[in-house]
């Protein structure tokens, strides 16, 4: 399997949410400071306070996904170690974050580090987050939120992708993938209507799908040779 990453984005990234991350918490020093030096003027303390906390979710966010490593790019490449050269993996090089090319059809992975109990609810045609820290959630960004709005979105923007661009591969099947890369995390996924896999049985769910919905060769070679071909740095 190849790999092609933007290393650039990564890059950039990753000093983006470190300058985030330090000015967070250079503001809320601030605040701190006001507060015990500028009690009659709360206000200042209170400003800094929400400006602080607002930056700090931003660098938690750019932190999750291009700070600590093992990254989400990285997780992925390691599950996915061993497919055959039929296959390419693309990082953050097309218009989508993790892209799949290869007999299994075009796969737009969607990686959630969430943890806890994860099912869907028919009834309401929702995912749902069971288990996990309260704290976490709010805080630290560990809440499910609406995977079925994104799926859709990404499922949408993926179709749109092929047509406009590759017509070629317009005989591959397409789909969204969701992928639970924490360890602490158990699925029920029996009536999901979207793939949603841990990440240590995401590479048996791609030869399983690449036997059962086999796509082209040709035409994910084609698809292939109109990408990157290397990293993009």
């Amino acid at each position: 399997m190849r790999v092609i990453s933007n290393t650039r984005l990564i890059y950039r990234n990753r000093k983006v949410g470190q300058a985030v991350t330090l000015t967070s918490l250079a503001i809320l020093g601030l605040g701190l400071y006001a507060s015990i030096a500028m009690q009659g003027q709360w206000y200042l303390s209170f400003g800094a306070l929400i400006i602080g906390f607002m930056l700090s979710q931003i660098g938690i966010y750019y932190g999750t996904r291009w700070g600590r490593s093992p990254r989400p790019d990285e997780r992925l490449s390691a599950a996915l170690k061993g497919l055959d050269d039929k296959y390419a993996l693309y990082h953050y090089a097309t218009p989508f974050s993790h892209l799949l090319v290869g007999p299994a059809g075009v796969l737009a992975l969607l990686p959630y580090h969430q943890k806890g109990t994860i099912s869907y609810n028919t009834a309401r045609q929702r995912w749902q987050q069971k288990g996990g820290s309260l704290y976490w959630k709010i805080f630290g960004q560990e809440g499910l939120g609406r995977p079925d709005l994104e799926v859709k979105e990404t499922t949408t923007n993926l179709e749109k992708f092929i047509k406009s661009g590759f017509p070629e591969a317009d005989s591959m099947p397409r789909d969204a993938v969701m992928v639970f890369i924490n360890d602490e995390v158990e699925l029920i996924t029996d009536e999901a209507p979207t793939p949603a896999v841990k990440l240590e049985k995401l590479k048996d769910y791609i030869r399983r799908r690449a036997r059962e919905m086999p796509a082209s060769l040709e035409a994910a070679q084609a698809l292939q040779q109109k990408l990157p071909q290397g990293d993009i740095i």
